[in-house]
């Protein structure tokens, strides 16, 4: 087990980072309509966007906090780009035969602020996730990982959900939408985490066998701002 030891190359890492890159900048597309689904009001993003929490807590439980840290600042950044790109090409003038241009604006258009409530909700979120995981895993010397995972996810989703509606929703929607979508946001994102325990097990496990690692953050620096491992 690693405690504060120098790192090294991996080789599965990079593939979880790009897993995981994916689906933030699906799930934020995705985030433009809402679904009603019997008694859950939410985006389609949900859909897929907690999985990014599970990638959360194997990223932290397996390569540290450091390294989850850089992930999701990747994540960020691509995601930035890309409502960057979907705001210039909707600012430029479209071809007169397209005649798409209203769809374009009514879907794509809605995606930077989406993106923007989502980095700010995702800061807040993820961070906690992973302060969490690393912290609880100190605190029971790496047992019960359950707990680890279920504890983390009920604090980031919470910070997550809320400040991701507000931001993004707030004044697009009806006020009478917005704590219906939190709602069953909050309760399908920690259910999903919670089902997903078992898968949770078996990825961690096989990670650390392959990768010869089981990170310890007993000397990281939880600055989220920094970037130097």
């Amino acid at each position: 087990m690693t405690e504060g030891a120098p790192r090294r190359g991996y080789r599965y890492f990079d593939l979880v980072m790009a897993a995981f890159v994916a689906v933030l900048m699906i799930s934020n597309v995705a985030s433009t309509k809402i679904l009603d689904l019997g008694w859950f009001t939410f985006d389609g993003g949900t859909l897929l966007f907690p999985i990014s929490y599970i990638f959360g807590d194997v990223l932290t439980e397996v390569y540290g906090y450091s390294r989850s840290r850089r992930v999701i600042w990747t994540g960020f950044a691509a995601a930035a780009l890309m409502a960057g790109v979907f705001a210039l090409v909707g600012a430029l003038p479209a071809d007169p035969t397209w005649g798409l241009q209203g769809a374009y604006d009514a879907i794509l258009g809605q995606t930077p602020r989406i993106v923007a409530g989502s980095l700010v909700a995702y800061f807040a979120g993820s961070f906690s996730n992973a302060w969490v995981m690393a912290k609880m895993k100190l605190l029971t010397q790496g047992r019960w990982l359950w707990t680890r995972t279920v504890a983390s996810t009920i604090v980031g989703e919470a910070l997550d959900t809320v400040v991701f509606v507000l931001l993004a929703f707030y004044g697009a929607l009806d006020d009478s939408l917005l704590l219906p979508i939190i709602l069953s946001n909050y309760v399908f994102k920690v259910g999903l985490e919670a089902l997903m325990t078992p898968a949770t097990y078996w990825v961690v496990s096989a990670l650390k066998d392959a990768e010869h690692e089981d990170y310890y953050d007993r000397h990281t620096d939880f600055n989220p701002f920094r970037l130097r491992e």
